[in-house]
């Protein structure tokens, strides 16, 4: 019964992170990808036939499978992945106008995950 309620738990956050994901490729200001990722992780532990699915869908498909075999990522899209976290990060930032210490934190995960993205491997 715990592992059914677990397998139910993780299928729902993997379809709330596949609805998320679209939205990120439709809004500029949301990431897609990491959304995408999460959602083959859930799907990846609940759902066989799901996780298939994502994995075969045309535009994010390939990345993923890349990403589930090697956790690397496309080299053609590193420079694209940094700018647009820089630009929603700079402009999560000016909307916190006052709030210093939210903007140095919002600074701070910008740099960690422009760090983290940096040292992942390329194919």
């Amino acid at each position: 019964m715990r592992q059914r309620l677990i397998k139910s738990a993780l299928f729902v956050m993997a379809c709330l992170a596949m609805i998320l994901g679209a939205l990120g490729i439709i809004l500029p200001l949301l990431p897609a990808t990491p959304f995408f990722i999460l959602a083959l992780f859930g799907f990846s532990r609940s759902s066989s036939r799901f996780k298939h699915w994502l994995l075969s869908l045309p535009v994010i498909g390939q990345d993923l499978t890349c990403w589930q075999m090697d956790k690397k990522i496309d080299k053609k899209r590193k420079p694209i992945i940094y700018i647009s976290i820089i630009i929603s990060f700079l402009v999560s930032i000016l909307l916190l106008i006052g709030l210093v210490y939210l903007q140095l934190m919002l600074i701070a995960l910008m740099l960690i995950l422009l760090f983290f993205i940096r040292k992942l491997p390329e194919y």
